[in-house]
């Protein structure tokens, strides 16, 4: 929060921000700042790229002084209480403070005056030292954040290679599912070439070096992403989204190739809550 005195009283700037896709702007305050929100809209959206962000600002008006009272209002006011009174068989007595808390009843030396456009620099510099504020923040939070994603990425890494020594004894398996289709294609007559082109998708399909090649690529990235800076939280979701895909392939691509496959199931889940941790923290970085 900021406060600054103005030329027309104490202004006060909060900013809090929560997780959002893109940068999502929410104004709570009097109906007499309306008129600068677009500036200050400007400012929030040259310095936040995304998140839910509340902006609360109050302007606490400085009061002039009191120099008498106007008699016939507040004489208006004393007659309502006592009919009242009268009406509902009440005795009590009317209080003169809250009397000349009233609108109006109390005459001032000066005229309380609209606001205009001169507030305007004072208001923009406090938003302005606000966000510098939230910004800083958020800076400290995405470094403690960074080195949490950090290390899901080395546990990613840890399983990805953990596939990878054990995939050799599933080419077994897929060695004899391979054989078995072609046995079924070549009971069917098929032409030389549409056999070779069914022998070339079921090898495809028969190992997951390839996913396994990707899914390093990908952790890379991850960590190039996250030195680079920036507005790293959409390029990350879309790697954790890649990354997620290859991992289902390789699942897809083990089940039921005996002890070794449910070996790669329990690494590849493993793979997938990794990469949705990663997810779910990507969401708080810019």
């Amino acid at each position: 929060m900021v406060r600054r005195d103005t030329s027309a009283g104490e202004l006060s700037v909060s900013l809090r921000s929560v997780n959002h896709r893109g940068l999502d702007l929410h104004f709570y305050q009097p109906p007499e700042l309306a008129a600068y929100e677009s500036a200050i809209r400007a400012i929030l959206k040259q310095n936040i790229a995304r998140g839910h962000v509340e902006v609360r600002i109050s302007l606490n008006r400085k009061q002039a002084e009191a120099t008498g009272y106007n008699h016939q209002l507040l004489g208006h006011y004393v007659a309502l209480f006592r009919q009242a009174c009268a009406e509902f068989g009440l005795e009590s007595k009317p209080d003169l403070n809250a009397l000349f808390a009233l609108p109006g009843v109390l005459e001032t030396s000066i005229e309380r005056q609209l606001l205009d456009s001169s507030l305007e620099a004072e208001i923009l510099k406090a938003v302005t030292a606000c966000v510098k504020e939230l910004n800083a923040h958020r800076e400290r939070e995405g470094r403690g954040l960074c080195a949490g994603i950090e290390q899901e990425i080395r546990e990613i890494e840890t399983h990805t290679e953990a596939i990878a020594a054990i995939r050799k004894e599933a080419l077994t398996y897929f060695r004899q599912r391979l054989q078995e289709r072609l046995s079924e294609l070549l009971a069917n007559a098929l032409s030389e070439a549409r056999l070779a082109e069914e022998a070339a998708v079921l090898a495809d399909r028969s190992d997951v070096e390839e996913e396994l090649t990707r899914l390093r690529v990908h952790t890379k990235e991850l960590r190039n992403i996250l030195a680079s800076g920036g507005e790293t939280g959409k390029r990350l979701e879309f790697l954790l989204q890649e990354m997620n895909r290859e991992t289902n392939t390789i699942l897809s691509k083990t089940s039921g190739v005996g002890e070794v496959g449910l070996t790669i199931t329990r690494l590849g889940l493993a793979l997938k809550a990794k990469i949705e941790r990663i997810r779910e923290q990507a969401l708080n970085l810019e």
